[in-house]
């Protein structure tokens, strides 16, 4: 049963549905990915933000400029680091942030905390080496649990780990504890198509998700835990797959009690398609790989599989939250509330990574996405002329503004409101 209700006045008029246990998972999924509104709240209306070029100069003496729309700044709030990935602030209020070395295959990984931030400035003061020799870091996050034990999670290609936190240590006070194992067969990382990066987040429920991505370019997986969304308890007990068909879910990001995910489809369909994807996760759906792709905002079926009698139907294939130009590599997103500058209101920040080959030309930018509207630029310049500047990774609220990391440059920026 469906049951329909209205509410809201003449500007803005909301259909919400009432599910009942009688819906399957994946439509439950579809109707969580689609909100219907007629008209918007002044704050979401997506008006074109004009950009401004700031003048970025880094220590090795590099200098381009960064566009930023009008009335931001922005900073170089940490520099020195490699291939810096994901952000997440621990109990005691410092920023920690992984950095898996470069794009191979390695162990030379590690997780620094930012400390002793300097508002006017716009700088962090101290960079410490919290862990090091890590194979491949790309997300952490931290838990409490009912006791008050803080943990760090922490995922690796091949295992997600957990350590004890206590609060103001610069190094792990704990042994590591092992909570799953991963597939990480396929050494051919560099254009080869695996993927090698494991995303961790805690949901409002109290369960860890961890996104895989899969372990080839397009191919019918053998191992259910490959292109998939896992749920798991704290203590990594009652694992599962929560949802799948994820081809590379490498953002994720839980926003109120709904889980989002950015998503990177196939590359052997050119330079132009599929595009990729941001979707609101749901219980069980099946977001379609390797069966079907997005194009220009429509679900197609991928040819190569026309004959596999695994391919779901399409009317199953829960439709994105938001789309991107193909290639454009959507990786961490971050989602600004009501008390945010007008430009970021109610409004999602995403990190376009961009295109593996440069003559594409997609992304190399960070996004500002709301629903029922074109993404937007609101951080251009980190491709310019084909020279690449930087690769953004991920996007966190801080301060008055944000904090986006940089992978190329092994940079951190900080952006805010001008003062």
């Amino acid at each position: 049963m469906l049951e329909e209700c209205c509410s809201g006045g003449p500007e803005r008029i909301v259909i919400g549905f009432i599910v009942t246990s009688r819906l399957s998972p994946v439509l439950i999924a579809t109707l969580l990915s689609v909100t219907i509104t007629f008209g918007q709240s002044r704050a979401a209306v997506s008006h074109p933000l004009k950009l401004r070029p700031h003048r970025i100069t880094l220590s090795g003496g590099k200098s381009f400029a960064l566009n930023l729309p009008e009335g931001f700044d922005i900073t170089v709030a940490a520099e020195g680091l490699k291939r810096v990935r994901f952000m997440a602030k621990s109990p005691d209020n410092r920023i920690f942030v992984t950095d898996m070395y470069n794009r191979t295959d390695n162990k030379r990984g590690a997780v620094y905390i930012l400390d002793d931030f300097n508002l006017k400035a716009g700088k962090f003061g101290k960079v410490t080496k919290w862990l090091g020799n890590l194979r491949n870091p790309n997300s952490l996050t931290f838990y409490t649990d009912s006791g008050g034990t803080h943990w760090l999670y922490l995922a690796l290609t091949d295992r997600l780990v957990r350590y004890k936190y206590t609060l103001g240590e610069s190094a792990p006070s704990s042994e590591p504890e092992t909570l799953v194992t991963f597939p990480d067969y396929g050494l051919n990382y560099k254009y080869g198509g695996w993927h090698l990066t494991r995303t961790v987040v805690v949901g409002g429920n109290g369960k860890i998700y961890v996104s895989v991505g899969s372990s080839c370019n397009a191919c019918e997986e053998t191992e259910a835990v490959r292109a998939s969304v896992l749920e798991m308890e704290p203590d990594g007990k009652n694992q599962r797959v929560f949802a799948h068909g994820l081809r590379n879910a490498v953002g994720l990001k839980l926003v109120g009690d709904r889980l989002f995910a950015t998503n990177m489809g196939a590359d052997h369909l050119g330079d132009n398609k599929p595009d990729d994807t941001m979707y609101v996760v749901g219980e069980k759906a099946n977001y379609g790989w390797p069966y079907y792709y997005l194009f220009r905002s429509k679900l197609f079926a991928d040819e190569k599989f026309a004959a596999s009698t695994k391919r779901p139907d399409r009317n199953q294939v829960p439709l994105p939250f938001a789309s991107f130009l193909a290639h454009s590599s959507p990786l961490g997103l971050e989602y600004f509330s009501n008390d945010a500058p007008d430009e970021l209101k109610e409004s999602f920040l995403v990190a376009l990574h961009g295109s593996g080959f440069v003559r594409i030309g997609h992304g190399y930018s960070v996004a500002r996405v709301r629903k029922g509207a074109p993404p937007q630029d609101f951080i251009t310049g980190f491709l310019q002329n084909r020279k690449i500047n930087g690769r953004p990774v991920d996007v966190m609220k801080f301060g008055d503004g944000f904090l986006l990391t940089d992978d190329y440059a092994g940079v951190v920026y900080y952006v805010f409101r001008a003062r």
